[in-house]
């Protein structure tokens, strides 16, 4: 059958008009279809006399399989609201389908029978929001980016639509290359650049190419980002997690094997050190002897509010051996979904290639809004602006955690970043202590929860991205209060 006006659209297999089972076959197949899933609970059913007009049979033959559909409870009459296809699975059905539906099927790949790495967004009421790496969108210059997008599109509308390089559009590559020689003193060429849908993609794009399944060794930091260890998993690659101290990573704990380094140098995550010097150039010198190579994020390099950063482990590079990561999500919106890789010559065409892929390129809408964003300074203001935000936030936070919960919690890391890692002081049940917070509306999250393993220390990690600088105070001793 065709879709008619109720946007129905069920391919239905009647017998001739004279068959006496008219009515049986209608009634099976709509009933298969409810069962199966097809008709999902909710849908309004096209009425007798569309359904029957569109199906070349009697209204009486639909009317008669309808009743019958109702009175076995796969329907339910709603009125004027026509027939509405019923809520009919019982719960013990409903959870033996959830179970099923969990991935643990043996025709998946072993790395996808239990994937770890999918982010549950709840709706849990979060009165008081330190969300690690959630920038302050509500402060993004959104007049500027609708103005901006409308322009984009005009002039895609008057260029045609068609597909693009997998590098990314040149003027965008041009405007990144100008916006980190200027934000981070990192000196490269936008033939060097890739543009990627954000840091994700470039970290699975990278562990496509870096890493032979079962055979290569990856070494990341202990605390780290689960999403990049998940991602480099799910590659094959041979997990080695090596330990961060005050200095960062520590580099004499690297396996010898190692043949990928991660790191956060700038401001691990999530404890916010940054690697020192003497590190940075043993790291460095470990990739150049070993002919290892190194994954660079820099997630939030651009918000530092004290002391002189140091250069780019890429600017560092003579050997050709570090991939730079860099994102726009905690500079602007993470809903952007873009990001860039810097690459080393050898390994471009390959990063192409695996572009090209996974899914082509960019949105090129969004590359041509982003590059003028770029171009006409509203990045690098809004940057300015922004630093001042999350610099006072900061604050604000440390003044309220020294006083409220001083003898509870120290305060680990630099001055940058969108967010601040504190150890307990003392051995406490930090699971029921988030349980406890939550509850009150008070959202963090336990840095263990960004470790491989178990650690015997335990820590709060406070993103100041989310949150209000008014709410701060009031949510701090809220915190002190259940951990007194």
């Amino acid at each position: 059958m065709s879709p008619n006006r109720e946007g129905f659209d069920l391919a239905i297999d009647l017998p001739e008009r004279s068959s006496r089972q008219l009515r049986q076959d209608l009634h099976r197949q709509l009933r298969s279809a409810i069962v199966g899933g097809r008709l999902q609970p909710g849908l309004r059913l096209p009425s007798t006399r569309d359904l029957a007009a569109t199906l070349g049979v009697s209204r009486n033959t639909v009317v008669a399989a309808y009743d019958l559909l109702l009175s076995e409870g796969y329907v339910s009459a709603g009125g004027r609201g026509g027939t509405i296809v019923a809520d009919f699975l019982s719960r013990p059905l409903r959870r033996e389908r959830a179970r099923e539906a969990s991935g643990r099927d043996a025709r998946l790949s072993p790395a996808w029978r239990a994937p770890t790495s999918l982010i549950a967004i709840g709706t849990t009421r979060r009165r008081y929001d330190f969300s690690i790496g959630i920038p302050d969108w509500k402060s993004f210059p959104f007049e500027v980016w609708r103005r901006l997008s409308a322009r984009a599109l005009r002039a895609v509308s008057t260029s045609g639509a068609s597909y693009d390089e997998p590098e990314g559009r040149p003027k965008l590559r041009e405007a990144i290359a100008g916006h980190i020689s200027f934000a981070r003193a990192i000196a490269c060429t936008p033939q060097d650049i890739v543009v990627t849908a954000g840091a994700q993609q470039a970290f699975d794009l990278l562990a496509r190419i870096l890493v032979t399944p079962g055979r290569t060794v990856v070494a990341i930091e202990e605390p780290g980002y689960p999403s990049l260890r998940n991602v480099l998993a799910a590659a094959g690659a041979r997990i080695a997690p090596v330990p961060v101290d005050g200095d960062g990573l520590k580099v004499d704990r690297l396996p010898s094997d190692a043949r990928v380094i991660c790191v956060t140098p700038s401001h691990q995550f999530p404890l916010g050190v940054r690697l020192s010097l003497p590190r940075r150039t043993a790291l460095m010198d470990f990739a150049r002897t070993r002919g290892a190579v190194i994954i660079e994020d820099d997630y939030d390099g651009e918000f530092r509010y004290a002391g002189r950063p140091l250069d780019a482990l890429q600017t560092l590079d003579r050997s050709q051996c570090v991939f730079y990561v860099g994102t726009f999500s905690k500079s602007m919106f993470p809903a952007l979904r873009l990001g860039f890789v810097i690459a080393p010559p050898w390994a471009k065409h390959a990063l192409l290639a695996a572009k090209q892929l996974s899914d082509w390129h960019a949105p090129t809408v969004a590359q041509d809004i982003l590059s003028a964003f770029i171009a006409e300074g509203h990045l690098a203001r809004h940057v300015r602006k922004m630093r001042k935000v999350y610099s006072e936030r900061r604050e604000i936070l440390l003044t309220a955690l020294a006083r409220f919960c001083g003898e509870h919690l120290r305060v680990v890391g630099i001055g940058a970043g969108l967010h601040l890692a504190t150890y307990l002081t003392r051995r406490a049940p930090v699971a029921g202590l988030i349980h406890k917070a939550r509850e009150a509306g008070i959202w963090l999250d336990d840095w263990q929860k960004f470790a491989a393993g178990h650690h015997r220390t335990e820590g709060l990690v406070f993103g100041y991205g989310a949150i209000g600088s008014h709410q701060i105070g009031d949510a701090v001793r809220q915190l002190a209060r259940l951990m007194n």
